[in-house]
């Protein structure tokens, strides 16, 4: 298994920990060249470290994206998990992997976490990632069968728009919520990070739930994209392209008529989706 957030999929080796475009000649020697490259922002505050542990309350099997020099991985094996910390860069790597010669229960791995193949018995995720490979490392671990929950260091405004904190609810999070919970547990300070990026950060909780709120899937996946699709601007005008039943439908879940899509709450969508792919009411 190997971790390499490329370029050609995440922006990883062109964007800084803040997304901000890097130039050719950025940084004062080729170390810190190569830190902004690999969008390196190391996680310097003890406190911090803590409310990472907390929230993820580490057991079992971890793996961990972007170790660094392995503020978290020493932290997570700790608390009696079996932790495969992933790092591109050699030199952090093979100082974490000095580091640790002696704790059997952490591998280092250099590589790419993106390409890691996922266990097939249960794990977690935990790690201070990218902030530019954010949506591509959220994929992966929603995408991998056995994960039970995935503990995320990541940009303070991607937490807010994935977890609903400003109101509104993303195509992402709605279409996931029959499966996962989303959950923004802790704000982190920039100054918590060396080099200090530009902007906050935040603690996000991803569960997998014990069991799923829809049972068809596609129907459902189907029917948020249908939703936010944006055609006649508010939900119920898209929704009435492709179904019938949908003023009752709204009533149903709660949902008033001409309702903005992104204001519509998952568990609305989850009675939306019952109500219209059910048998119809009885006369």
């Amino acid at each position: 298994m190997a971790q390499r957030f490329s370029s050609r999929n995440s922006g990883y080796q062109d964007y800084s920990h803040t997304q901000g475009k890097v130039g050719t000649g950025g940084g004062h020697t080729p170390r810190d060249r190569a830190r902004r490259e690999l969008s390196q922002n190391f996680l310097v505050n003890r406190q911090a470290v803590e409310s990472i542990m907390e929230v993820a309350n580490p057991r079992g099997l971890v793996l961990e994206p972007g170790a660094g020099e392995g503020a978290l991985t020493l932290a997570l094996a700790d608390r009696a998990a079996e932790v495969i910390a992933y790092e591109l860069d050699p030199l952090p790597a093979a100082k974490l992997s000095a580091r640790t010669r002696t704790r059997p229960e952490i591998r280092v791995v250099r590589g790419d976490f993106l390409r890691a193949r996922a266990p097939r018995t249960p794990f977690a995720v935990v790690g201070n990632i990218p902030f530019s490979a954010t949506a591509e490392i959220v994929d992966w671990c929603l995408n991998a069968p056995a994960l039970t929950s995935a503990t995320l260091l990541t940009q303070l405004e991607y937490a807010r728009k994935r977890t609903g904190d400003y109101g509104r609810w993303s195509l992402r999070t709605v279409s996931t919520w029959p499966w996962f919970t989303w959950e923004l547990r802790h704000r982190v300070s920039r100054n918590a990070f060396r080099p200090v990026p530009a902007v906050d950060a935040a603690i996000l909780r991803i569960d997998r739930r014990p069991r799923p709120l829809v049972a068809d899937r596609a129907s459902f996946e189907q029917l948020v994209r249908l939703g936010f699709s944006g055609v006649g601007g508010s939900i119920d005008a898209s929704l009435k392209t492709r179904h019938s039943r949908v003023d009752s439908a709204l009533a149903a879940a709660g949902i008033a008529p001409g309702t903005v899509v992104a204001y519509v709450h998952p568990d609305q969508w989850v009675a939306l989706h019952a109500a219209l792919t059910g048998p119809p009411p009885r006369a």
